[in-house]
């Protein structure tokens, strides 16, 4: 595009950590002109982190450290932002998308950042009470709430300062980690979920075990094996029924003073979707992130179903297309980020190179009382028989329940590329690293798990190189240097690097970094 080129018109809808951050990348361009962002956001708070707002439910954090961008300052730079209204159609034949209000927003490039809802299963005595304050999802039976707003996490500070029960249902991450923060903080958290064990996504039955057992010594009782069926709920004499019991399938009642639903998330495709453009996990797009039915519109963060269909007839017409949004911070950042850059690309005239998510996902518990890991496919099963023909993966285990201990190890040709570790922080470290990097075990496996013993309790050897925070691909060395030009605390230098501001599983990390920083001889 030459420079006398009108101005390229970007409608950004949604406000949140992917928005916030494509929105940031943006702004040089903004500055010289060349680009014009108007910013649609539902809600009429400043953008916060969503990642973290179980922290804040649970005093952990206060509502400032959510804050992830200053509306001001963006409006400054130069951005139209529009908040407290949404987008309620993208009138592909106009180019305009149309808000709530009723205004219409020409565009040439629409990119959705809409993220994701919490899933709300149907429950017998349930209510769903109409829109919330945002309008976007719907408000519930008091003391039933999902734990995606700042709103939600005040529900849950009134229940944590009386040393409330709190019934968490579902035993994803984002329910375990909810739960022992719940339990630290003086609650009495009880997690029920369907099936045998929790996380079952990442973690093997070794690992489920260890870990059971370890919720259970923080002051988390499990109760799995609970098809949830009801609530009941009762009105008290001022006209409002409030939660009292989860009630199972098989009549088991587990009695609570608030009900957090933690069954997973769905992406929000709706706008897309009436728009008629494909959509399966999530709005489908290709390796440009540019969506499988209109080019000019872009999908990012957990709305965006990345897969590169190549012009294959055959995947254009399935129903269901491999794949699916992470669920990770990271991976939508390093999109936000990417589009950014391909659009600064095109203006100059040039291609960008296609989006490749080249920073494998690593789940780490953010928890101090359990230290949980897992990356990859962990559920090989080192005893199973190996077909004819087939060669079995590496595996390799450690495992001392009593203790609270466990580690597997997955690998084929050496190369690592599953594993899960319980109660080995340092072994844990070093395995993230070689996952990151695709590097290959040592061949006496044992060395990885003498990380952990008494009398090496030195500093991890991972490197200057090695990634500290997934989320914004920050190393050591970064942090380092950071913390050598004046960064004092974990907040500093999250402000200098990013490191820590996403999920926050890194930051007991960098103040282990900054604290050896401190000490280390001149």
């Amino acid at each position: 595009m030459f420079q006398d080129s009108p101005a390229l018109r970007v409608v950004l809808i949604g406000l949140g950590p992917v928005g916030v951050r494509f929105a940031e990348e943006l702004l040089p361009e903004i500055a010289t002109g060349r680009v014009t962002l108007t910013i649609v956001g539902a809600e009429t708070h400043e953008p916060y982190n969503r990642v973290l707002v179980a922290e804040y439910a649970t005093g952990e954090l206060e509502r400032d450290d959510l804050a992830i961008a200053d509306l001001s300052e963006l409006r400054a730079a130069g951005a139209d932002v529009v908040t407290g209204v949404r987008a309620t159609s993208l009138d592909r034949g106009a180019r305009e998308v149309e808000l709530s209000d009723g205004r219409r927003l020409a565009y040439d490039r629409v990119v959705l950042a809409t993220g994701a809802r919490a899933i709300v299963p149907t429950l017998d005595g349930l209510e769903h009470l109409g829109p919330d304050d945002s309008g976007l999802d719907l408000a519930l039976t008091s003391g039933v709430c999902v734990l995606r707003t700042p709103e939600d996490a005040e529900h849950v500070r009134g229940v944590v300062a009386t040393g409330g029960r709190v019934v968490v249902l579902g035993a994803g991450v984002l329910g375990i980690e909810l739960a022992l923060l719940l339990a630290r903080a003086g609650a009495v958290p009880q997690v029920a979920h369907f099936g045998p064990m929790p996380m079952p996504r990442q973690l093997d039955r070794g690992s489920a075990s260890v870990l059971a057992a370890a919720l259970e010594t923080a002051g988390v009782h499990v109760v799995p094996h609970t098809r949830a069926e009801a609530i009941i709920a009762r009105d008290e004499g001022d006209g409002v029924r409030r939660f009292r019991a989860l009630v199972s399938s098989d009549g088991r009642r587990i009695e609570g003073d608030l009900l957090v639903l933690s069954c997973g998330v769905r992406a929000r495709t709706e706008l897309a979707e009436t728009a008629g453009l494909r959509v399966d996990r999530g709005v489908l797009v290709d390796a440009r992130l540019r969506s499988w039915t209109d080019p000019d519109i872009h999908a990012i963060g957990d709305c965006a179903h990345v897969f590169e269909h190549g012009g294959d007839p055959t995947l254009l017409h399935e129903a269901h297309v491999p794949g699916g949004p992470s669920g990770l911070i990271g991976p939508g950042w390093r999109q936000a980020e990417w589009l950014a850059r391909a659009l600064r690309a095109e203006l100059d005239g040039l291609e960008a190179m296609p989006f490749a998510e080249d920073v494998p996902g690593v789940v780490a518990l953010k928890a101090e009382q359990v230290d949980l890991v897992s990356a990859g496919d962990v559920s090989a099963d080192p005893f199973a028989p190996v077909p004819a023909g087939e060669t079995a993966p590496g595996v390799a285990m450690w495992a001392d329940p009593q203790h609270g201990t466990y580690v597997k190890m997955v690998s084929r040709d050496g190369v690592l590329t599953g594993f899960v570790s319980v109660g080995m922080p340092r072994t844990a470290a070093e395995l993230s690293v070689l996952y990151a990097r695709a590097g290959e075990l040592p061949a006496d496996r044992s060395l990885l798990l003498r990380l952990d013993a008494d009398e090496d309790q030195g500093p991890i050897a991972t490197g200057r190189d090695a990634t500290v925070c997934v989320c914004n691909g920050v190393t050591a060395g970064a942090i380092e240097d950071a913390v050598d030009d004046g960064c004092e605390t974990v907040a500093d230098v999250g402000r200098c690097t990013r490191a820590g501001t996403g999920c926050g599983g890194c930051r007991a990390r960098i103040a282990e970094l900054i604290s050896a920083r401190e000490v280390a001889p001149a």
